[in-house]
């Protein structure tokens, strides 16, 4: 048995990059930083970042960069994935990213700096139905929800 499964809650290092691979399937690629603190023996506080790559694909990755923007806080799950080519030079290259199929955005509109309103998070494996994605719905004014209506 084998596992290989990503998850990370961080904040974006940069703006999202959207390409497109000849055969035209969207690839959306940015950085990702998670931030570990601790106190070391003599009471100090510490503070270690690591940044990860995320690869998104199809339409996640165009709405990923849509949606997010450099200092936005994203939840992204995937799995690991190391790739290797030959760089100009003709030294053998590798980077590790996460290939993500589903990414979270967190945070609310005055966080994105892109885009009209902040989607809740998106699954490239089974996309949200548009009801899902409004707004606009307040469970406070809707006199036909209940308490009974809550799932646990």
């Amino acid at each position: 048995m084998s596992l290989n499964k990503v998850m990370l809650l961080g904040r974006l290092g940069q703006e999202p990059e959207l390409k497109y691979t000849p055969s035209g399937s969207a690839v959306c690629n940015f950085s990702l930083a998670t931030t570990e603190s601790w106190s070391d023996k003599s009471g100090q506080k510490q503070e270690r970042t690591e940044w990860h790559r995320i690869v998104v694909w199809g339409k996640l990755g165009e709405l990923c960069n849509q949606y997010l923007s450099k200092g936005r806080q994203a939840f992204v799950e995937g799995t690991l994935q190391t790739r290797s080519w030959e760089g100009k030079d003709g030294q053998k290259r590798y980077t590790t990213e996460i290939n993500a199929k589903n990414v979270q955005f967190i945070g609310g509109q005055a966080s994105a700096g892109k885009g009209e309103y902040q989607a809740p998070g998106m699954n490239q494996e089974r996309p949200e139905s548009d009801s899902a994605m409004s707004q606009d719905y307040d469970v406070a004014t809707d006199a036909n929800f209940t308490a009974d209506d809550i799932p646990f």
